[in-house]
């Protein structure tokens, strides 16, 4: 099918440019710019004072299956997904059972594929059962399309364990995606371990749970050369050892939730279960600390670290609910509105979500506009404001701390390869 998207300002965030012209796609490729009259078009989407960039990239959001479908399923979390504008999903593999077997992988792709909305990249298990005790099959489950191993936010305590993963996995050159998290630091708290948590009687989580985790992860990198990606950092005492590692060399690439750039301690409030997330939303100098390293490109992603809860899981006490903040609707103004605080175009500011993790995930042909990068589009309105409530949220999961708060931004339509599949 041949489309033209007609007088859209087009953002590219590889190449830092933005332009009015019309967008021409054939095959489910982009073709060239317009205005080109001899292109005749099957289908044209008017886009005037709209903003058409690449689809949005999420590198980890929880879609539920298998195992846990009374929480959310395939079809509802792919179709909040294209909502969002986001055309491609990693999901982790700590499903019920876990991603651990080609099978289980193969099965998911080809059910989100007969679902035709967003393409679906599962990170496979790094140990079965993610028990940090037996290795997995890495390599068959990188031949079936696993883009990563992991462990999603399970850590692995046995150091010697750990080490042997990473030279299994530095043998293949698979990348290991993994949460800096201590097990026994982090095991008894819910919030961060400030002055929110000390004041509300919550068993804290504190920094160095998240620094003492890093610095293991990163040393055991350098020992092995695996390709290491650390997922949601939260904390400013972490910034200085990825700095460092990268300075070095170290082929180390870290991601920051869009919650976390939103969010600090001090929106728990009166224990609101909706801000119970893991990692736990730290201190306002956390936050600060956190966006401007992204500005700076030491944080290479934004995800959503979309988790759906069920509603009964979050109306117990604080410290007894399930952590977990729903994010694919919200990846887009959360990043947008991140990219307004620290003055940055758009070009700039959708980069983490786009070209960034496309990159990331060694998908050359997303990310931009450039001729014969796959048309995979997000079209939103950059002015348009919408309140969250439980009815504006497509995904089975309506557990955020945003609920009943005005953002700005909104999809207006998601294509993928060039085919609509949202439309508002």
């Amino acid at each position: 099918m041949r489309v033209r998207i007609r007088s859209a300002r087009l953002v590219d965030p590889r190449r830092r440019q933005e332009e009015l012209a019309d967008l021409l796609i054939a095959d489910g490729r982009i073709v060239g710019r317009g205005p080109a009259p001899d292109f005749h078009a099957d289908h044209t989407i008017e886009a005037e004072g709209l903003v058409v960039c690449p689809g949005l990239i999420d590198t980890f959001a929880r879609l539920r299956e298998p195992g846990f479908e009374y929480r959310a399923t395939l079809a509802s979390e792919l179709k909040a997904a294209v909502r969002g504008g986001i055309t491609r999903v990693v999901t982790p593999p700590d499903t019920d059972p876990p991603l651990d077997e080609a099978g289980l992988v193969e099965m998911l792709r080809f059910r989100s594929e007969a679902l035709g909305l967003a393409h679906v990249h599962p990170v496979g298990a790094l140990t079965l059962g993610l028990k940090g005790e037996r290795l997995s099959e890495m390599a068959l489950l990188a031949e079936v399309g696993c883009v990563a191993l992991g462990q999603a936010d399970v850590p692995i305590a046995d150091s010697l364990s750990l080490f042997r993963a990473f030279q299994y996995a530095a043998t293949f050159d698979l990348p290991v995606w993994l949460t800096a998290s201590d097990p026994w630091l982090a095991a008894a708290g819910c919030a961060h371990d400030g002055e929110v948590a000390a004041r509300l009687g919550l068993p804290g989580i504190p920094a160095c749970a998240e620094t003492i985790a890093l610095a293991r992860l990163l040393e055991l990198a350098r020992a092995t050369g695996v390709r290491l990606h650390v997922q949601h950092l939260s904390s400013a005492a972490s910034l200085p050892l990825l700095a460092q590692a990268k300075a070095s060399g170290l082929p180390v690439s870290a991601s920051v939730s869009a919650l976390h750039l939103a969010c600090s301690e001090h929106d728990i409030g009166h224990f609101d279960t909706h801000t119970h997330v893991i990692p736990p939303l730290r201190s306002q100098a956390d936050r600060a600390a956190l966006a401007q390293a992204v500005a700076e490109g030491l944080i290479d992603v934004i995800d959503s670290n979309h988790t759906p809860v069920d509603d009964d899981a979050k109306a117990v006490p604080f410290a007894e609910s399930e952590p977990g903040a729903t994010g694919l609707e919200l990846l887009l103004p959360l990043t947008l509105a991140w990219g307004r605080e620290r003055g940055l175009d758009l070009a700039a500011a959708l980069a983490p979500i786009t070209d960034h993790p496309a990159r990331l995930l060694g998908q050359e042909d997303a990310g931009h506009l450039g001729e014969g990068a796959v048309a995979d589009l997000c079209l939103f309105d950059p002015e348009a404001r919408w309140q969250v409530t439980p009815e504006s949220l497509a995904s089975l999961g309506k557990n955020t701390p945003l609920l009943g708060q005005t953002v700005q931004g909104r999809v207006v339509a998601t294509l993928v390869a060039g085919r609509p599949v949202f439309s508002r």
